[in-house]
């Protein structure tokens, strides 16, 4: 479906979908393996045990996020579907009855009632079902799943994330590690809200401020659990 804008703002609607997964595949990269390391680190300072667990988590990570995404927008995916099967099967069997259906939803909108039926008349003869599903299920190109882009966008972006704080423990002083590991990480996610926020064209600081908030309270209550079990961080 095309259409000729009046001016040409820019719209981020679209980029919905592969943004949610991209920046919860981020996030969580960025977290969880920072979060092992500190945890690996705390109980003994090898090096070697650090990166193995940091790589394996990531490896891990990556495809956990991938396969989970992939599963779950699937799922949506197949919802859709199956709606949008009963609806065409609704218009096959009471066309009548949709046409009207559909006239009633633009009255709901405020369209008066000549309108609305106009409108409905003239909707269902170009493409019954795209009016329905648009105006009925609530369904369009832009909102549909895509389960293939969630799930790479969510596996990519978790294995560069969960890199930074991995390269942090490689490269910082043994004696020094677990706080370079979270000033890396803390410094990471701040970047991560800003561009996702970019991305969506969302306000800067609430983007920030929010991934910042939530990646800090996951490392406290780590090292949390950590004093608890007796180990100090």
């Amino acid at each position: 479906m095309t259409y000729e804008s009046a001016h040409e703002a820019p719209h981020y609607i679209n980029r919905a979908g592969w943004l949610r997964a991209a920046v919860l595949g981020a996030n969580d990269g960025i977290v969880s393996v920072a979060s092992l390391i500190v945890g690996v680190a705390a109980a003994g300072p090898d090096r070697t045990a650090i990166l193995i667990a940091g790589t394996a988590g990531i490896a891990a990570g990556a495809m956990s996020m991938a396969a989970g995404e992939y599963v779950s927008v699937s799922s949506q995916s197949d919802v859709e579907r199956a709606d949008i099967a009963r609806e065409a099967q609704a218009i096959a069997l009471d066309p009548v009855s949709e046409e009207a259906e559909l006239a009633s939803i633009y009255r709901a909108r405020g369209l008066s009632d000549a309108t609305a039926q106009v409108v409905a008349r003239e909707l269902t003869a170009k493409d019954a079902l795209a009016a329905h599903v648009r105006e009925e299920l609530g369904l369009s190109e832009v909102h549909a799943a895509n389960p293939l882009q969630a799930a790479l966008a969510s596996g990519l972006t978790f294995t560069l994330a969960a890199a930074v704080p991995l390269l942090a423990a490689a490269i910082s002083p043994v004696a020094s590690l677990i706080p370079a590991v979270v000033a890396v990480t803390l410094l990471a996610l701040a970047g991560l809200g800003a561009l996702g926020a970019k991305a969506g064209g969302a306000p800067l600081l609430p983007a920030t401020g929010r991934v910042l908030f939530w990646g800090a309270a996951a490392m406290a209550i780590t090292a949390g659990v950590g004093r608890l079990f007796g180990v100090s961080v």
